[in-house]
């Protein structure tokens, strides 16, 4: 699916949140995840010398240190095509592989909805 004005407006709400981020840190990527309760987490990609890590691994450490149990969405903004194997693979740990992650371009155009587990999960 890549019709954004089809989208949930929940999951609008977590594209625009990882828009947001994105711009307001000038960093490569924004992310944005809801978790169970239908709380948001929001990140940029956070690139310190000791500590890499993607926008929406971020968002999933806040989700975890927050105390979510689970994750009913995800969605990252970047000029990648699609979810990095590692973004995808940290949303599945906490959320399972059905979990949509959502990607949009930096304009918050979605360009793709896939399982975190993957095109056939």
């Amino acid at each position: 699916m890549t019709d954004s004005a089809a989208l949930d407006p929940e999951d609008r709400k977590i594209i625009t949140l990882a828009r947001s981020a994105r711009a307001r840190n000038g960093v490569p990527e924004g992310a944005a995840v809801r978790d169970e309760t239908g709380r948001t987490y929001v990140a940029g990609t956070v690139a310190l010398e000791s500590l890499r890590l993607s926008a929406l691994q971020t968002a999933v450490a806040m989700a975890v240190a927050s105390g979510a149990t689970s994750l009913e969405a995800a969605a990252v903004v970047t000029e990648a095509e699609q979810a990095a194997e590692a973004d995808r693979a940290a949303v599945r740990d906490l959320g399972g592989a059905a979990t949509p992650v959502l990607v949009a371009g930096p304009d918050g155009t979605l360009r793709s909805t896939v399982p975190a587990g993957g095109p056939g999960a």
